[in-house]
């Protein structure tokens, strides 16, 4: 699928997404992982640091795990199949798709949200103090 740069480069939050992409991600919303509530239980309301985030968020051609508007950032929640190189490279070039936008992604594993969210928590703080 064909990226248009005007919809790229667009301030708009949802960056030009499609009908479709919105309705994915519903569905996305309404299947979690456990990893992803987890993690939405820790920013939603407001709760980190007063940012709002968002789940589930459509980018472009992009489901975004989480988002916050204010801070142009995005939290990406990656599973073991992001393990693959296959997968890597697909990664490496949905996150260049998504900073060429002007946004930030920071990525956790699975494994990290579930074993050490407190540190996860302080490394989204850094980042949010960084960018504010």
């Amino acid at each position: 699928m064909a990226m248009d740069k005007k919809s790229l480069q667009s301030d708009s939050m949802w960056k030009g997404a499609s009908p479709l992409i919105f309705s994915n991600a519903k569905k996305l919303r309404e299947n979690q992982t456990q990893a992803e509530e987890k993690l939405w239980l820790a920013v939603k309301n407001n709760q980190l640091e007063g940012y709002k985030f968002r789940r589930q968020h459509p980018l472009s051609i992009y489901i975004a795990d989480f988002y916050c508007h204010a801070l142009k950032l995005v939290v990406e929640i990656d599973g073991g199949y992001h393990l693959t190189e296959e997968q890597q490279l697909l990664d490496e070039k949905r996150t260049s798709d998504i900073e060429f936008q002007g946004l930030k992604v920071i990525r956790f594993t699975n494994e990290e949200i579930m074993l050490k969210l407190p540190e996860v928590i302080d490394k989204i703080k850094a980042f949010i103090k960084m960018l504010s």
